[in-house]
């Protein structure tokens, strides 16, 4: 399949300091390869690397498509799709000497050896998903905490592939997958790049304990924490600033928003809250960003209760919702109280609701985030949230009664 659709090109930075894309090459461009291996979930993992493209300001010219029992392992995806993608290289260039080599995306994690045979094979700039998921996050850090993870993450990625990708670094320094270290990192040595780890990792040591004095602070004034999680591109964000009447850039776009936003709120009937907005999932998240995002994501963790907002208007709702889980289980966070939040029920027009489950307990919320309509009702199950919370404390402390005591 050989497709090509234009996306806008976009400058690199928005009005308000929130970068929205950086060049790729003069025109921005990039080819999409994707191939089914006969996973179930193919078709909206190939749309997500569309989204996701689209977030690193790309404009895709071209989408190759392919089906493979398995990958080869010295190209990934075989001789003869390898050459159709050189040709659409080749030809793409060969309309105007000016136009630079398009950039090959795969949608897939391509290992060192693989991704230098096909850099030398089809002569232009080769990355994989992992690297454009950490190029997209790399755009979007705005804290100090947040680009230190991201830099970490970037540099563990690419220290096992130093040999080979630094030959093109100079003219692509602003490229999508080369944001964050830069060309600089990818020269050093192993041993300089690994004092580089262990400085970052230092740090986030240093801004972890300074979270946990915090979060010690706020148990000792009973401060009930939520944090909001879901997949990407939920309205997690729109749903926080409706909640704190906050202005956290909100665009519809994959990881719209990376840094951990806390503000603290009043609830009628659960006093103060900290709302925290976390940073999305998406399938097949990296590991390597998991681990650097780990003691971000620990906030989640040390929550009283997780908001899993889902959006009710996407056909994947509860595969999304499996997705998030699963992260949330490899942090730690699965035994959480957790409500869901479906969200955007305004584009179907569906009723603001609430689902209890057989206790009367609050499992799920129906609402708009744009609209407002269940904001209430979201409300009220903060407070009935804070007032089981405060039960389940009063019975830990209550003394248990054992037949000797009398």
């Amino acid at each position: 399949m050989h497709e090509s659709k234009a996306a806008p090109a976009r400058g690199s930075q928005r009005s308000g300091g929130v970068p929205t894309g950086v060049s790729l090459a003069e025109d921005n461009s990039a080819i999409l390869v994707s191939l089914d291996f006969g996973a179930p979930d193919y078709a909206e993992s190939l749309e997500e690397l569309r989204l996701l493209a689209e977030s690193a300001g790309v404009r895709t010219i071209a989408l190759v498509e392919g089906k493979r029992q398995r990958p080869d392992a010295s190209l990934f995806a075989g001789s003869g799709k390898v050459d159709e993608i050189a040709a659409i290289v080749e030809e793409y260039v060969g309309v105007d000497e000016q136009n630079p080599a398009p950039l090959v995306i795969f949608n897939h994690d391509l290992s060192p050896a693989q991704m230098r045979n096909l850099t030398s094979r089809i002569k232009a700039r080769v990355i994989d998903r992992t690297m454009l998921i950490l190029d997209i996050f790399a755009l979007r850090a705005q804290s100090h905490e947040g680009k230190v993870q991201v830099e970490l993450a970037q540099l563990k990625y690419l220290s096992t592939r130093l040999v080979g990708m630094n030959q093109d670094m100079g003219q692509q320094k602003f490229a999508v997958g080369a944001r964050g270290p830069g060309e600089t990192q990818l020269e050093l040595d192993r041993r300089k790049l690994d004092n580089r780890v262990q400085l970052l990792n230092e740090r986030l040591r240093k801004l972890k304990q300074h979270r946990q004095i915090q979060r010690r602070a706020r148990n000792r004034a009973d401060v009930m924490s939520v944090s909001i999680v879901g997949y990407t591109n939920a309205g997690k964000s729109t749903l926080f600033n409706r909640m704190t009447q906050s202005q956290v850039y909100v665009a519809d776009q994959l990881f719209a928003t990376l840094d951990t936003t806390s503000r603290k709120v009043f609830v009628e009937g659960a006093g103060q809250v900290v709302l925290s907005d976390t940073v999305g999932f998406i399938r097949h998240l990296p590991h390597g960003l998991v681990a650097a995002f780990r003691s971000t994501l620990e906030e989640t963790a040390q929550a009283d209760l997780l908001l899993h907002v889902v959006d009710a208007n996407s056909s994947e709702r509860f595969d999304q919702i499996a997705e998030v889980n699963k992260v949330l289980q490899e942090i730690g966070a699965q035994h959480i109280p957790q409500i869901l939040v479906f969200n955007k029920i305004d584009l179907q027009d569906m009723p603001a609701g609430v689902l209890r489950d057989e206790y009367g307990r609050i499992t799920r919320i129906s609402l708009s985030a744009k609209t407002g309509a269940g904001i209430d009702e979201l409300r009220a199950s903060l407070a009935e949230a804070r007032d089981a919370r405060a039960q389940d404390a009063q019975s830990a402390q209550a003394p248990q009664w054992h037949p000797l005591d009398n």
